[in-house]
């Protein structure tokens, strides 16, 4: 799926490494990108991120790393209907290109290079105080504590996101596109959703829009419906004690056969085994 550019430097002025702290009622799904490296932590909230053309599910404690133009977005809420937050740091790469390229750098260099592919990494405690230090410092003291935290990371073990870190170029004009299509399926997928309907948001005949959501985000469109579905059956049987029969239905699936099935293909398991291994109490 292609992303809409965001210009980091427009909009918090000329630094070279940004660190703040993210307090909304929602995460509200923008497909975006930008030329800074960013690295995530999620304080409150859970529902589903997109990195690259790859869906996961998160929740309170996600902690990701992504690269220069990777495309991404965290898409979710709070059960308990209060705000959620994430601590989010973005920097440029040219500042730190000496450091990079001596001996002492390798490891950090390795990192970077990887993060082309967005990487989670096993949040610790020490980094989580690092990181709300982070956000109260500014100017050269930010950077060093920032430069610290990424050293300690690039020793630490982590795991690939997307597989295929190449992603494609759009128009300006079907990137608007594709992030009102994916904004309406977000807040339709509850509810019965058509084909139709959508190619009539997008303001394309249904098989062209076919043809551009499948070049967009490397899915047919009914399996990223469920992709988006699954993932917030994933939050609500961690999360809640609903019947299974009541999330399948929830998340707007027509019946409890077909949720099974879809859930088995996507999760290697099914909702009951699933919930029995993440419920959170």
């Amino acid at each position: 799926m292609k992303p809409i550019f965001e210009n980091i430097p427009h909009e918090k002025g000329v630094s070279s490494f940004h660190a703040y702290r993210i307090v909304v009622p929602y995460f509200e799904f923008k497909w975006h990108y930008h030329p800074e490296y960013e690295l995530t932590y999620i304080v409150r909230g859970s529902g589903y991120r997109l990195v690259g053309n790859t869906y996961e599910d998160f929740q309170a404690g996600d902690f990701v790393l992504l690269g220069r133009h990777v495309p991404h977005t965290w898409s979710g809420k709070s059960l308990d209907g209060g705000p959620v937050e994430a601590l989010v740091i973005q920097f440029l790469k040219e500042p730190m290109i000496s450091l990079l390229t001596c001996q002492e750098g390798v490891a950090l260099q390795n990192l970077l290079n990887e993060a082309a592919h967005g990487i989670r990494i096993p949040v610790r405690e020490a980094w989580i105080q690092q990181l709300n230090h982070l956000v109260t410092l500014e100017g050269l003291n930010r950077m060093l504590l920032g430069m610290a935290l990424l050293e300690e990371l690039a020793q630490a073990p982590y795991e690939k996101i997307s597989p295929n870190p190449h992603y494609q170029s759009f128009s300006r004009k079907q990137e608007l596109r594709i992030n009102t299509v994916c904004r309406y399926i977000m807040a339709q997928f509850r509810a019965p959703i058509t084909v139709q309907k959508v190619a009539d948001v997008s303001g394309m005949s249904t098989s062209n829009f076919c043809k551009f959501f499948k070049k967009a985000t490397g899915k047919t469109f009914s399996d990223y419906v469920n992709e988006i579905r699954i993932q917030e059956a994933c939050m609500l049987l961690r999360e809640t004690e609903h019947k299974i029969s009541t999330v399948a239905s929830d998340c707007g699936f027509e019946t409890l056969s077909y949720f099974n099935r879809v859930f088995l293909k996507k999760k290697k398991c099914r909702p009951m085994e699933y919930r029995k291994r993440f419920f959170i109490r």
